[in-house]
């Protein structure tokens, strides 16, 4: 990791990070442990977040795993009075949970006349259930966890909830409008609650990161003998810095704003970490 970013001193603060299975997420859990935070890792997958645990915990960092399942309020205060007691109040709650799904996806970019009675998947084969499961997973899966443990926060100076958005917030992708709307109200959320919290000691704020290849996308960019795929080739031209990101590429974004001193005046924006995909025309 890139050792500049630790500058970030979260001595003393506890970190819970949602989504911490995962390739994205479990980096974060890793890089606020760095920074000084006790950090509880949660996800569905208790089996994963545990092995980051002790990757951490062999580090010589403070972290534990639960099995967490974000869409459930009831299970989501239990982790939230589990983690108090093991590892204090939260201070920091970094909402990583998300993800898409193939019964919310088109197989085209662009509907054609024939497309309905073809053997495509088009707009209009869309699953209703499965569309409703990624804005669930998306966005009640942010929303439920920040009723758990903003709970803890509330009237104590210096808490932070981070959010994660997507460039697809700014402009759908195609293919995954579930996917981008749900991303889209995350950004929109983030700075609901930042207003909402306002009052009482809690920063909310976001990272939107750009194209990153991770296991979740790699059937999107690369074929199964490993050459990219033509939306590949799309991504990288329309990112001016023509490469995909690294992941180490979100910790300084992820500890600027979770940071009280460098960013304490700073709430309600998300930031794109992008490669300028966001500000390129395409012309």
């Amino acid at each position: 990791m890139n050792k500049n970013v630790l500058s970030t001193d979260l001595s003393g603060k506890v970190a819970v990070v949602t989504g911490a299975g995962g390739v994205l997420c479990s980096n974060f859990a890793k890089v606020l442990a760095r920074a000084g935070a006790r950090v509880a890792l949660l996800d569905l997958n208790a089996e994963a977040a545990d092995a980051y645990a002790k990757e951490i915990v062999a580090e010589g960092g403070i972290a534990k795993a639960y099995a967490c399942n974000v869409l459930k309020k009831d299970v989501c205060m239990e982790v939230a009075a589990q983690v108090m007691a093991d590892l204090g109040p939260c201070d920091i709650l970094v909402n990583g949970a998300g993800g898409n799904n193939p019964r919310a996806t088109t197989d085209k970019e662009y509907f054609e006349i024939g497309d309905i009675d073809a053997d495509t998947k088009s707009f209009f084969d869309l699953d209703a259930d499965g569309v409703g499961f990624v804005f669930n997973l998306n966005f009640l899966g942010t929303l439920i966890p920040t009723q758990a443990f903003a709970a803890q926060m509330v009237g104590r100076e210096g808490c932070s909830i981070l959010n994660i958005s997507s460039m697809n917030a700014y402009t759908p992708l195609t293919k995954i409008p579930a996917y981008s709307g749900a991303k889209a109200a995350i950004s929109n959320f983030t700075q609901w609650l930042a207003v909402h919290f306002s009052k009482v000691g809690i920063r909310v704020n976001a990272i939107a990161p750009g194209f990153f290849s991770t296991q979740q996308n790699a059937k999107l960019l690369f074929n199964e003998d490993g050459t990219p795929t033509a939306r590949t080739g799309k991504i990288l031209a329309a990112t001016p810095m023509g490469r995909f990101g690294e992941t180490e590429e979100l910790e300084g974004g992820l500890l600027f704003l979770l940071d009280n001193k460098a960013a304490g005046f700073i709430t309600g924006v998300v930031l794109p970490v992008d490669g300028g995909f966001s500000a390129y025309s395409g012309v």
